[in-house]
């Protein structure tokens, strides 16, 4: 089938994926990657555990933020569903008439998988940047590496990369020290 003649992917075709994949709509491509694994898994739970009670209720941190898990986000026609990502409380609606989210997060984390990580790093973070999130992360669990993002008049500058038993304080969650060796399934 020619480029012309492809149909755009709509939010009700999500619908009929089945449970056990995981569907976004990426410049007017339905993506379906399977769920991700354990190790993957793993490192997202993990990362929520550590910044969650601190950002998102104030337990040994600041809160005022809103953390998800695997949130569908509408960035106009996308439909991305990042590992995790924070709204700052003030900017986050709890009243919304569908199922996904149409703010943009303030910060985005993608954990990479071999099926998902060139769209993670060449098409969302491009969407991710033109809907102006201020930050993002993407973490690799197999190399056990973090790299750290914020958006500078549109581009994303690389903050640092962290890796192995690396214990760090990242934008925007720098009030915490997260200790990278608890990320890894060993």
């Amino acid at each position: 089938m020619s480029e012309a003649a492809k149909k755009e992917g709509t939010y009700e075709d999500l619908y009929a994926l089945p449970e056990n994949m995981t569907g976004e709509i990426i410049d007017g491509e339905l993506i379906a990657t399977p769920r991700p694994s354990q190790k993957h898994i793993y490192t997202t739970s993990r990362l929520d555990k550590e910044i969650g009670p601190p950002y998102e209720i104030g337990r040994g941190g600041p809160g005022g933020w809103i953390i998800l898990v695997e949130p569908e986000i509408g960035f106009g026609k996308n439909i991305l569903v990042p590992d995790l990502a924070g709204w700052k409380r003030e900017r986050f609606s709890v009243d919304e008439s569908h199922n996904w989210i149409a703010i943009a997060p303030d910060w985005a984390c993608e954990v990479l998988s071999p099926s998902t990580a060139r769209n993670d790093r060449m098409k969302k973070m491009r969407i991710y940047a033109r809907h102006e999130v201020a930050f993002a992360w993407l973490i690799e669990p197999t190399l056990k590496m973090l790299e750290a993002y914020r958006l500078e008049g549109g581009r994303w500058l690389l903050l640092d990369i962290y890796a192995e038993n690396d214990k760090v304080r990242i934008e925007p969650f720098q009030d915490i020290e997260i200790d990278l060796g608890g990320l890894w399934l060993e």
